[in-house]
């Protein structure tokens, strides 16, 4: 008998990523202030985060239908910016460091499933961009990657791996194709 994933399994009755009540008032403002592409305010956006606990530098910019999990799990450095419809879900940290930017449609994802387990087990890891790091459009970053100083990970790639300081990658899973320079 071969075996089988089984759903009914799954519990992640073990993973708390806040109170119950924040998660719920942050559901809502995220839907309206976040996700909405109607609300082009990022000193809005940044007010709000810091209320929910995100920790953001100055001058960042978020650009509108940008979808955040947990503010409280996230830090962003100086500089840097979020394009538009990016989607942070972050079960876990992310962190951002100065002059990072996110472009459209990139999704950084903290969490994952054990496909080896019978109940499909929920499995986190912390995301962190170091300074200088652009992510390209429509690109992923998965849970326990470090894009290391200045690298780059090229459009509709995904880093499932360290991505080296001063570097460009391509491809899925993404594979180093050159230095980065900076003239």
């Amino acid at each position: 008998m071969s075996k089988i994933v089984e759903y009914k399994l799954f519990n992640n009755s073990w993973y708390n990523p806040g109170s119950k009540t924040k998660i719920f008032i942050w559901y809502f403002i995220n839907i309206l202030f976040f996700i909405n592409p109607l609300n082009p305010f990022s000193s809005f956006k940044i007010l709000l985060l810091r209320l929910f606990g995100a920790k953001i530098g100055q001058s960042v910019l978020i650009k509108p239908g940008v979808n955040i999990k947990y503010p409280w799990k996230l830090i962003i450095g100086d500089y840097t910016m979020i394009g538009e419809r990016v989607w942070i879900d972050n079960l876990d940290f992310v962190v951002l460091g100065k002059n990072v930017c996110i472009s459209q449609g990139a999704m950084l994802l903290t969490g994952n499933h054990n496909y080896k387990s019978k109940s499909f087990d929920l499995i986190l890891g912390n995301i962190i961009l170091e300074d200088g790091v652009w992510i390209c459009a429509k690109s992923i970053v998965c849970a326990n990657v470090i894009c290391k100083s200045h690298s780059i990970l090229s459009v509709n790639s995904t880093a499932t791996n360290n991505l080296e300081p001063y570097s460009i990658y391509i491809g899925t899973p993404a594979v180093k194709i050159r230095d980065r320079i900076i003239l």
